[in-house]
C-alpha cells in the first residue's frame, strides 16, 4: 500500500463542501486505472470501470469535518459553527488551518467548571490586532479544519480525516489490485457526507445502482470503559451489520464474509448505534439497493488524532477486491 499517499491525502483541507483539492489528489492516483470519470454538480468523483455483470456503487466521502466562521469580534476572535458532528473537548486547543494557510487555535472563554464548556463559549484566535486586521486572512463563511500532521508509527496511522480519507485510500488501492471483476463498476468519492450523506444521495439517484458498498471508518471498542461493540483495532476488516443510516443487506453481509473465509482475510462485525455511512442514502435509492459497508476500526473518531491499523486497512483492501471479482 502506498503509506506516504495517505498520509498526503489526509492532511488535505477538505470540509464539506470544499473537497475540491481532495478530488483532484484522487483523480491524479485513479486516473490510469478507470475507463471514464465525470464530476457532479454535487462535487463527486465518480469513476467508472467497466466490467460484465450488474452495476455495483462503491462510495467513500472525501469530505472532513470543519468549522465556519459565523462573526468577527471588533477584538479580532473568530466564533464558529460546526460543520459535521464536532465535540468541543476534542476542539479546546487545537490548530485548525484555513485553505489561504491561516492557523488558528480554538480557545475558550474563562470557565469556573470544564463541565460548562460549549461550542457557544467557544472562539478561534487567529493573533489578530482587532477586527480589522482579522478580516484581512479571515472573513465570515471561511472554513477550516484541524491543522495536525499524519503520522505513521509501525503499523498504527494517527492522522485527522481518516474519516474518510482512509476509506477513499481502500477504493483507491482496491482499483488498482483489481484483475477479473465481475461487476459495473462506479467508484464514487462524494462530497458533504458528515452534513448528511447528500453526496451519496444523488450519485445513488443519477448510477441506479444494482448493488452499494460504502467504505467508512467506526468505533474501536477495545479503549477503556468503552462501549461493548464487536469491532477493535487489529481485529480485520469490519463488516458491517447495522448502523443509525440503515441495516445492511444480508445479501451483501453473507457475501462479504464468504469472500473473507474462501480468501483468509482477518475480519470481524461492526454494530454502531449511532452515525451512518453513504451506504445509508445508497440503500434507499428509488426502488432500494442491497447495500453493505466495509468498515476501519478507529480510535478517538472526529479527534485531530484518529487512529487506526494499518493491517485493518489492508484486510479492507483485500476483501474489496475478492468481493469484486466474486460474483453474489
Amino acid at each position: 500500500m502506498n503509506n506516504d499517499f495517505l498520509k498526503k491525502l489526509c492532511a488535505a483541507n477538505g470540509a464539506s463542501g470544499n473537497e475540491e483539492t481532495v478530488r483532484e489528489m484522487i483523480l491524479s492516483k485513479i486516473k490510469d486505472y478507470i475507463d471514464n470519470y465525470t464530476v457532479d454538480s454535487m462535487g463527486n468523483l465518480i469513476a467508472h470501470k467497466k466490467g460484465p455483470g450488474k452495476k455495483i456503487m462503491l462510495a467513500g466521502h472525501m469530505d472532513q469535518i470543519g468549522l465556519m466562521v459565523t462573526y468577527i469580534s471588533k477584538e479580532g476572535f473568530l466564533y464558529f459553527s460546526t460543520i459535521g458532528g464536532k465535540s468541543p473537548v476534542y476542539c479546546l486547543g487545537q490548530r485548525f488551518v484555513f485553505p489561504n494557510g491561516t492557523v488558528s487555535t480554538a480557545a475558550c472563554e474563562r470557565l469556573d467548571d470544564m463541565k460548562e464548556l460549549s461550542f457557544a463559549k467557544m472562539y478561534l484566535d487567529i493573533g489578530a490586532k482587532d477586527e480589522a486586521d482579522a478580516k484581512k486572512k479571515v472573513k465570515i463563511g471561511d472554513v477550516c479544519v484541524y491543522d495536525a500532521e499524519p503520522v505513521i508509527n509501525d503499523d498504527v496511522v494517527m492522522s485527522p480525516a481518516l474519516d474518510d480519507r482512509v476509506g477513499c485510500f481502500i477504493m483507491i488501492e482496491a482499483l488498482k489490485k483489481l484483475k477479473n471483476p465481475v461487476y459495473d463498476m462506479y467508484f464514487v468519492f462524494t462530497s458533504q457526507e458528515e452534513v448528511g450523506l447528500r453526496g451519496a444521495k444523488t450519485a445513488a439517484y443519477a448510477i441506479e445502482p444494482d448493488y452499494g458498498l460504502s467504505f467508512d471508518v467506526t468505533i474501536s471498542a477495545d479503549i477503556p470503559k468503552s462501549r461493548k461493540f464487536p469491532s477493535k483495532m487489529y481485529g480485520g476488516a469490519a463488516i458491517k451489520l447495522k448502523d443509525a443510516s440503515l441495516i445492511c443487506h444480508p445479501t451483501i453481509v453473507n457475501h462479504l464474509e464468504k469472500c473473507a473465509k474462501d480468501a483468509g482475510i482477518k475480519y470481524q462485525f461492526e454494530i454502531l448505534e449511532a452515525g451512518g455511512t453513504d451506504s445509508g442514502a445508497i440503500h434507499i435509492n428509488k426502488g432500494g439497493v442491497p447495500s453493505g459497508v466495509i468498515s476501519v476500526a478507529t480510535r478517538y473518531v472526529h479527534s485531530a488524532n484518529e487512529m487506526c491499523a494499518l493491517s485493518d486497512v489492508e484486510a479492507c483492501v483485500d476483501l474489496t477486491v475478492k468481493a469484486l471479482e466474486t460474483e453474489i
